[in-house]
């Protein structure tokens, strides 16, 4: 049991109110005294904040929220996102780790979260762990003018707790966790949906066998755990003893695709009519994925949700006799499911998936096509392809594109489904 319990000196690293913060910092205001909020007014009062600043969150408001939950009281300002802008606040924060760490022992879990392993540059800096993160912090700060939290563990699971859990605390952001600390800190963890890795769901079937902390949770019995929920039994178990056997080194290798997929939150009400017209748009980004990556596939996935009025929608998927990286087939089979599924409610959601990936050996054809209709086909979507990626996406598109109901060009101009 003892080789279970690794012993690394891991950082997690975290920008506080990240995409707030950059936009208080370009303004020379100070996040922590002013009430900003980062979100798309244009998109009405039902529009959902992608930050706020610890001003705001002091005053109770969640991070993830809708304009129109923000009690009415409180007076903030709003600004549109600009992910160009959090894209390079972020390349600076991990141009800084890189001044401590090779790459080999970063690992970058998100735009505004790192690991670090510095295990093997203590005896370099002449600091421990604790002084080295608070050196970081303070660099960040001094050359960014971003904040941060910093949750150091003897592995990735625990830095990353602590920084969750316990650093916001902390003056100076940082909290350090040891094995010894389980039982105190990891065990006494509640509701089981602030644990890492834990998400309403399981928290839901969890609470179903009377495990509602992180302590019952490490000792229930791990077979019990596996018999109910497989592999994943035994990773909570594990988790919530504090083992992760985990390493940043892991994390190098990318993992070959197995699905491309899209999806569309609407900001009107569409009905199964100018939905197709969305429907195409989204299909033709995926074939043009599947064909810059020389992928076909043979899983088509499509899905629909409502407006929240009336709630609910469908997904379902469909096996393919043979793979395809063709818009037109695509979409075809899209119109199948939403033909077969649809019941007529406004829409507010779109989802398509492209599974069952092979790499690409040809053209191929089935016994209804000819292969003269298919190579022309094949031509015209390489020549297509290859004018967006010369001149950009917007430099050639459908006629449709140009209807009211058609959100193709101003996609095209976003970052991340954000303006630049």
């Amino acid at each position: 049991m003892e080789e279970m319990y690794v012993k690394r000196n891991i950082m997690c690293i975290d920008l506080k109110s990240f995409f707030a913060s950059c936009e208080c910092v370009e303004r020379g205001l100070d996040p922590f005294k002013v009430p900003l909020v980062v979100a798309n007014k244009t998109q009405g009062n039902g529009a959902i904040t992608l930050a706020v600043t610890p001003a705001l969150k002091n005053q109770g408001v969640p991070s993830r929220v809708r304009l129109f939950d923000i009690p009415k009281n409180i007076k903030y300002e709003i600004v549109p996102p600009r992910m160009k802008l959090y894209i390079s606040k972020s390349k600076e924060v991990v141009s800084i780790y890189l001044d401590y760490v090779s790459v080999e022992d970063l690992h970058i879990y998100s735009i505004d979260e790192c690991f670090l392993d510095v295990t093997d540059y203590l005896a370099f800096y002449k600091k421990s762990d604790y002084e080295l993160a608070e050196e970081i912090l303070k660099t960040i700060e001094r050359k960014t003018g971003l904040t941060a939290t910093c949750g150091i563990g003897p592995n990735m699971l625990l830095a990353k707790v602590a920084m969750d859990t316990e650093a916001k605390k902390y003056k100076n952001g940082i909290a350090k966790w040891t094995y010894d600390d389980i039982p105190e800190k990891l065990w006494t963890i509640k509701p089981l949906s602030k644990m890492w890795g834990i998400g309403p769901r399981m928290e839901k079937n969890l609470n179903i066998l009377n495990i509602y902390s992180i302590g019952e949770l490490a000792h229930t019995d791990k077979n019990m755990l596996k018999d109910k929920f497989g592999v994943m039994g035994l990773e909570l178990w594990n988790h919530a003893n504090g083992i992760d056997l985990s390493r940043i080194s892991d994390f190098k290798i990318q993992p070959k695709d197995k699905s491309y997929s899209h999806s569309q939150v609407l900001f009107k009400d569409y009905d199964g009519n100018n939905v197709k017209l969305i429907i195409a748009e989204m299909v033709d980004v995926l074939a043009s994925r599947l064909r810059a990556s020389k992928k076909m596939t043979s899983v088509i996935g499509f899905g629909l949700g409502y407006s929240k009025n009336v709630q609910g929608g469908f997904y379902h998927s469909i096996k393919l006799d043979s793979p395809t990286d063709s818009s037109k087939e695509i979409i075809n089979i899209c119109f199948l499911i939403l033909d077969r599924y649809y019941n007529n409610l406004p829409i507010r959601k779109v989802s398509i998936s492209c599974g069952g990936l092979t790499k690409k050996a040809g053209v191929q054809l089935n016994l209804f096509e000819s292969i003269e209709e298919k190579e022309e086909e094949v031509k015209i979507n390489d020549a297509i392809d290859n004018i967006k990626i010369k001149y950009g996406k917007n430099s050639i598109v459908k006629a449709s594109s140009l209807l009211e109901d058609s959100t193709e060009i101003e996609r095209n101009k976003k970052i991340g489904g954000h303006h630049e």
